[in-house]
């Protein structure tokens, strides 16, 4: 049997595409390299730990929340704990604070419209809100970006993740049981749906017929299309989880203000994801390219000493590594999706991916070009059986 549409990457952005497709009456199929389906939104099972590829959630204002519910893939979701009780700390000035500086709430009251797209994040929020809420809002907005200088990106879209990831109530959410609880569920109803999967499937050419998605990392799109204009900048990231045995008053997280870092404890809102008894931590820290990685984790445990008090007598379970280039687009001053590599790239050959010219603020833009991609896939399909005919 020959399928219409082929799809190289079954991570998000690939099942997304697969299914559009599908729901639209191709014949798809989807080639994974690896054994597993789920590309960056993999869950690692280490023993009772779960753990995905650095702090991931879903945002609820996002299209991506609304089409997966529709189809009855949303699953449990958990949302963040009540700020009141959730020990939501931040570092700044070298201590723990309760609460964030004045200047960068004030900050926060700019839409995303007064944000320019030419200049520089810290140089239009210092003249905003002065030098300390730029800096402290900057850092913190690092939370949604994986880069280690977000002050020198365009301002519009380090602000648009600015008020994304400060919104009340909260828009992040997290799949229960980890993101490939989602995985599964995307993977089971696109085989309803009639789609191949092929799992331990790599490609090292273009098939000859049909329209391809190449829904991969960028790095893998440019060197299967030999195009070397595939490139955009992304960030740099040293991910450490550790398993805690529990305290009372270990915070929820804690925002680094100084430097850009974050640490979350995902027990607080999924208790599934560790032992009874134990907390699960997820932190990750930005690197500049030429950061050894040993000083992200020096960071990290500042942060930790400063939210978790004694949590070198309680580590049960520890593992580090560090993400390059696949933490999603950064659109530096005087650029914007739109720069970024295009969906269509001729000849019947489609983009999707977190680093592709589509909107949207984390897992959005995989969703987003996917769709489009599966959309003009479609078409071209539909334009080629009319010619057919």
């Amino acid at each position: 049997m020959g399928q219409d549409i082929t799809i190289i990457g079954g991570g998000f952005a690939g099942l997304t595409a697969a299914i559009t497709a599908a729901e639209s009456g191709a014949r798809v199929v989807v080639h994974e390299a690896h054994h597993t389906l789920g590309g960056r939104a993999r869950t690692t099972v280490t023993g009772q730990y779960r753990t995905n590829e650095g702090p991931h959630a879903l945002y609820n204002g996002g299209p991506h929340w609304a089409w997966l519910k529709q189809r009855g893939l949303l699953g449990r979701m958990a949302a963040v704990p009540p700020l009141e009780g959730a020990r939501f700390r931040f570092r700044h000035d070298g201590a723990l604070r309760r609460t964030p500086p004045l200047a960068m709430l004030k900050l926060l009251r700019r839409s995303v419209e007064q944000a320019p797209v030419e200049r520089d994040f810290l140089t239009w929020a210092t003249e905003e809100a002065g030098d300390e809420g730029a800096r402290a809002a900057a850092h913190y907005a690092a939370v949604a970006l994986f880069h280690h200088d977000p002050g020198a990106l365009s301002a519009r879209f380090v602000h648009e993740r600015l008020r994304r990831a400060t919104k009340l109530p909260p828009e992040a959410h997290y799949p229960v049981g980890g993101w490939s609880s989602v995985i599964d569920r995307m993977a089971a109803h696109a085989w309803d749906l009639g789609v191949r999967i092929e799992t331990a499937s790599r490609l090292t050419e273009l098939p000859e017929d049909g329209p391809v998605i190449v829904a991969t990392s960028l790095d893998a799109a440019r060197r299967l299309l030999d195009d070397d204009s595939l490139r955009w900048e992304s960030g740099r990231t040293a991910l450490i989880d550790l398993g805690l045995r529990s305290r009372r008053g270990d915070a929820f997280i804690v925002s680094d203000l100084d430097t850009p870092g974050w640490i979350e404890r995902f027990t607080a809102q999924d208790r599934s994801l560790a032992p009874r008894g134990e907390s699960l931590i997820q932190g990750q820290i930005p690197l500049a390219p030429d950061e050894p990685r040993a000083t992200a984790l020096a960071r990290a445990e500042q942060l930790l000493d400063l939210g978790f008090p004694g949590w070198r007598d309680r580590v049960t379970w520890r593992r580090e590594a560090l993400a390059a280039g696949r933490t999603g687009a950064v659109d530096l001053p005087g650029t914007t999706w739109r720069d970024r590599p295009s969906v269509d790239r001729g000849d019947g050959v489609y983009l999707a991916g977190d680093q592709v010219a589509a909107p949207g603020v984390l897992s959005e833009v995989s969703f987003n070009s996917a769709v489009e991609a599966a959309g003009q896939a479609v078409e071209r399909l539909g334009m080629r059986r009319l010619r057919a005919a």
